[in-house]
């Protein structure tokens, strides 16, 4: 390993990253050393790490290196495998763009959901970012049958289970207070619906297509934001709210406000779904290597 391995630090709406550019794929990362970098007094601090290999280099991505360069290994805050991270493909494209792999306009990126299509618009964002949003092509929910319940305390409610990739359970709450600290997961039912645990996402109402969200995810607890999240809290609100993309024909596009920010989610009658925020790099540097090899001893 080289004695001199780079990071990055990035957010999306506050849902923060470390980056290690590994376009090779020959920097171990086992699971103790990516919490140890994720945790936030010990480590460099973040809800995951962003491993940045090519795809024709890593062998869960190689069938997908005719289609995308560049592949998310993304891991969890506490070092766990995920699917998909919806702010993590925006503050990957991020990193591309800034080390000057790719430039404004649309690319594809392979993750362990699939594909997914980026586009790094040219113009500022309202939101503050250094550079154009960044929005997403998510894919298509999928929404599993049979009735989920959450809890909290005393307090349980009923949620929808939506699928981006990654699981998701969403309730819909009088007060996001009801959420609780979310320091560890809320209890679900029954646990056959979610054998690998979930993320719980709980929301209320804003205004007219436009939502709150706060959420606990799988692996990291309550973060400022969750990608993934925020487009299932879209189509559990489209459903429940008799707009159903599907059913109207018309696109829903919902505004989901996370802790750390605004997301805007959109579902087309065919099933895509796209989401737009910002997306900025905040920081860069070196990680001790004698630290991390020690790590994976």
């Amino acid at each position: 390993m080289s004695t001199r391995i780079a990071f990055l630090k990035g957010h999306g709406t506050e849902n923060d990253f470390v980056i290690v550019p590994d376009p090779e794929n020959v920097i171990d990362l086992p699971q103790a050393a990516v919490a140890a970098l994720c945790d936030r007094r010990a480590g460099i601090g973040g809800d995951g790490l962003l491993h940045v290999v090519r795809s024709a280099a890593h062998p869960e991505a190689r069938h997908m290196a005719a289609e995308a360069e560049w592949f998310m290994d993304y891991r969890n805050g506490d070092g766990s495998i995920a699917e998909m991270c919806g702010n993590g493909v925006r503050v990957f494209a991020r990193y591309l763009q800034r080390a000057g792999h790719v430039t404004e306009g649309d690319l594809a990126l392979a993750t362990r959901g699939g594909v997914k299509t980026v586009h790094i618009a040219k113009t500022a964002s309202q939101s503050g970012s250094a550079a154009g949003d960044v929005t997403v092509g998510m894919g298509k929910a999928l929404l599993p049958e049979g009735d989920v319940t959450v809890s909290v305390g005393e307090r349980s409610w009923p949620a929808r289970n939506v699928n981006m990739g990654n699981p998701h359970a969403v309730a819909f709450v009088d007060d996001l207070a009801h959420a609780g600290n979310l320091y560890s997961p809320p209890p679900f039912s029954p646990a056959s619906a979610y054998p690998d645990g979930v993320n719980v996402e709980f929301v209320v109402d804003r205004g007219p297509q436009h939502v709150a969200l706060r959420v606990h995810e799988r692996g990291a607890g309550e973060t400022r934001s969750c990608g993934t999240g925020a487009c299932a809290v879209a189509v559990a609100a489209a459903r429940r709210d008799g707009a159903d993309p599907a059913v109207t024909g018309a696109p829903a596009t919902y505004t989901v406000d996370v802790p750390g920010g605004t997301l805007v989610i959109t579902e087309r009658p065919d099933g895509e779904i796209e989401m737009t925020g910002p997306a900025v790099i905040v920081a860069e540097g070196e990680i001790d290597a004698e630290w991390l090899e020690s790590l994976g001893r």
